[in-house]
């Protein structure tokens, strides 16, 4: 029984330990393929919510993807594998759409932070590249856009709950219609 409760726990452990590690990719036309938008920003708000926090990036180049010059990315703030979002930092990101106007960022994508000290830049090593020689490879592969004119969304105006007096006003008007519908259905169609 104990030798059974030690394999139990050995596997567990074992899981845990390779919880946060993600295939490595190349960068090439087809990693790039993978994502709506790419593009490097630099971090002005975060509002931390557990699973749906949010952070809000100033595009200073896009690469790829129709988004406006500010863009808020969502991620998952309460999950063990989660890339650190601070306002203030500078990223690469590549992220895919989630809703209209934002997207949702994935441990396992190939964004990556800048760093002022190349040698604190690990994720140098995990992708075989630096800060620097991705950014040159994402403006001549994939080159510069423009962003989106910021237009204020329309669609946020749908799901308005009307106030009380609103309310009673539509009730009633309900109301009269129906009688009305009645009254005509009664009158034509006996």
């Amino acid at each position: 029984m104990n030798i059974a409760k030690y394999i139990l726990l050995l596997v567990f452990l074992s899981y845990k330990s390779f919880a946060c590690q993600c295939p490595l990719t190349a960068l090439n036309e087809t990693e790039t393929n993978k994502y709506d938008i790419v593009f490097k920003g630099k971090i002005t708000s975060v509002k931390l919510s557990k699973e749906r926090s949010e952070a809000l990036f100033t595009i200073q180049e896009l690469y790829k993807g129709p988004v406006g010059e500010t863009f808020t990315i969502l991620f998952n703030d309460a999950d063990e594998c989660k890339l650190e979002l601070q306002v203030g930092d500078e990223w690469i990101i590549y992220a895919n759409f989630r809703q209209v106007n934002n997207a949702q960022l994935d441990f396992c994508s190939r964004s990556r932070k800048f760093f002022k000290n190349t040698k604190e830049d690990f994720f140098a090593v995990t992708t075989g590249i630096s800060f620097d020689e991705e950014m040159t490879y994402l403006q001549t592969k994939l080159g510069l856009h423009t962003c989106l004119k910021t237009k204020p969304n329309m669609s946020e105006n749908r799901n308005i709950i009307p106030n009380s007096w609103q309310f009673i006003v539509f009730i009633v008007c309900s109301i009269i219609g129906l009688i009305f519908f009645y009254w005509l259905v009664n009158k034509f169609l006996k």
